[in-house]
């Protein structure tokens, strides 16, 4: 863990200047930074503005995926939408049902978007905007059921709106009919934000860029908001990190064709190891290769731990 939470301090410290922490609590929007080149993709930042909207404190945040904020009633089509984003390293804008820590429900408009390195055009992290949607009560709108199940009562929520959860074929006094024997239809609750907000989200990644790109040029690893060369083919994507976070066997990846041949990738399980490995009397390790992305080979050292009596 004290190996990770390390990859974590230097995905920030290797890129940016020490005050780029400062500099991004000081702006009031509620957002995350992730790096989809760590194991599990964490998260290396947490604004203040989201801690406070989340109900969760920073050592609760930083390390862990973005999955620990969703719930039963998060979209799965949604969260499809999402992953599918980070795959493909591009910007997506959705609206999004997430938990806080204590279990309440919030809709909330997740704007993510990529940040490249502007030497060798990967993605560096992805930043994710969330801004809480308004819901403002009106008198007439949306269908919600009185106690007994027989009245209809008239609420519109701003912009979200309830919908019956059944086959749209299906007259609504039908289903009431059928659902006779319960005290609350079956709904399922959507919303769908604003031109505002969604403006509000373009702007706060903006502010953010800002500063990551400002902070990045006084280190000389800078960084931009869009792809300005094509990375290489030794690059290792969002959509091959993420799958191999996902393997528990002790490995890491080489790339033979960078100066030294550095590592380009460890598990966690490798990290833990070599944790371990100064209090053992043995370490066997064999590599094979493994191709990956366009038939190029990268060489992969499965490291395994023997222990000596």
């Amino acid at each position: 863990m004290d190996s990770k939470l390390g990859l974590i301090q230097q995905s920030f410290n290797t890129r940016y200047s020490l005050w780029v922490r400062e500099a991004l609590d000081e702006l009031p929007d509620n957002f995350t930074i992730t790096d989809p080149s760590l194991s599990g993709h964490p998260i290396v930042f947490a604004s203040r503005g989201f801690l406070k909207m989340s109900g969760y404190s920073q050592e609760e945040v930083i390390g862990q995926n973005g999955k620990i904020f969703q719930g039963p009633k998060t979209n799965r089509r949604t969260v499809m939408e999402i992953r599918e984003a980070i795959r493909e390293e591009r910007a997506i804008q959705v609206n999004l049902l997430n938990y806080r820590k204590d279990g309440t429900r919030f809709w909330m408009l997740f704007h993510m978007s990529p940040v490249f390195g502007k030497e060798d055009g990967r993605v560096i992290h992805f930043v994710a905007v969330q801004v809480p949607v308004t819901r403002k009560q009106m008198r007439n709108g949306g269908v919600s059921l009185s106690e007994d199940g027989s009245g209809l009562n008239e609420i519109m929520f701003g912009s979200c709106r309830k919908e019956v959860c059944s086959d749209s074929s299906l007259e609504l006094g039908r289903v009431l009919s059928l659902d006779s024997g319960s005290k609350v239809l079956d709904i399922e609750e959507t919303c769908e934000a604003s031109d505002f907000e969604k403006q509000r989200a373009a702007i706060a990644f903006n502010d953010i860029l800002s500063v990551l790109t400002h902070s990045s040029e006084l280190t000389g690893r800078l960084v931009c908001g869009k792809r300005c060369i094509v990375p290489g083919a030794h690059y290792i994507s969002s959509s091959l990190n993420i799958p191999l976070g996902r393997i528990k066997q002790s490995f890491v990846i080489i790339d033979p064709h960078l100066p030294g041949m550095p590592i380009v990738y460890a598990s966690d399980a490798f990290l833990k190891l070599t944790d371990k490995r100064k209090h053992s009397n043995r370490t066997s390790m064999h590599s094979t290769y493994l191709k990956l992305q366009e038939g190029q080979k990268f060489i992969l050292e499965l490291s395994s731990l023997i222990t000596c009596s």
